[in-house]
């Protein structure tokens, strides 16, 4: 049960949203958002909203030239997504920043988070630490394969690699996730 008030996105959504459907698009909008901003936040950290914003630019400016279902569509969205977040941490490294700027913290302090919410995002900080413990080829295969929701060969076409050298980086990944969680070697 979702508390949505958005229907499931799905593969005619795009086609629509081709043709200018304004809710079509939101439908797909509602849909691949969360999963960016999870693949990004692992990827960019605090920069992953900006540079989902800067992915739906581009994801809105090129959307006509896109061709493929809803799958490909999620998979079209994290490259454009991944792409941007490598530029921006090329240029973080050469002009370093900050992590955290002040008025995100006077901002966090004015907030009053119910429990729920800061358990959850609890919860995914220490997945997302555990998964960027794994090596880089591997911790974006769990991302894109369990984050963004991709099968291997659309995961496989964000990172320029195999199907099945996805589901082998995928499963190792996630075996030692598996394993260190258990706290069996």
């Amino acid at each position: 049960m979702s508390s949505s008030p958005y229907r499931a996105a799905s593969d005619s959504d795009v086609v629509a949203a081709q043709h200018g459907d304004e809710s079509a698009f939101r439908r797909l909008y509602h849909d691949v958002q969360p999963r960016l901003l999870r693949y990004l936040g692992a990827l960019a950290g605090a920069e992953a909203e900006d540079i989902a914003a800067e992915t739906w630019l581009q994801i809105a400016r090129d959307l006509h030239r896109f061709r493929g279902d809803l799958a490909a569509f999620r998979a079209w969205a994290a490259r454009i997504g991944r792409n941007r977040a490598i530029d921006q941490l090329r240029r973080a490294r050469r002009r370093p920043i900050a992590d955290v700027r002040a008025d995100e913290l006077t901002d966090l302090a004015d907030r009053e988070l119910p429990e729920e919410t800061v358990m959850a995002r609890l919860a995914a900080a220490e997945a997302f630490r555990l998964i960027a413990t794994l090596p880089p080829d591997q911790a974006e295969a769990v991302l894109l394969r369990v984050v963004m929701d991709l099968d291997a060969k659309h995961a496989g076409r964000v990172l320029g690699k195999r199907a099945g050298a996805v589901r082998t980086a995928a499963h190792r990944g996630l075996r030692t996730l598996a394993q260190r969680l258990t706290g069996d070697t």
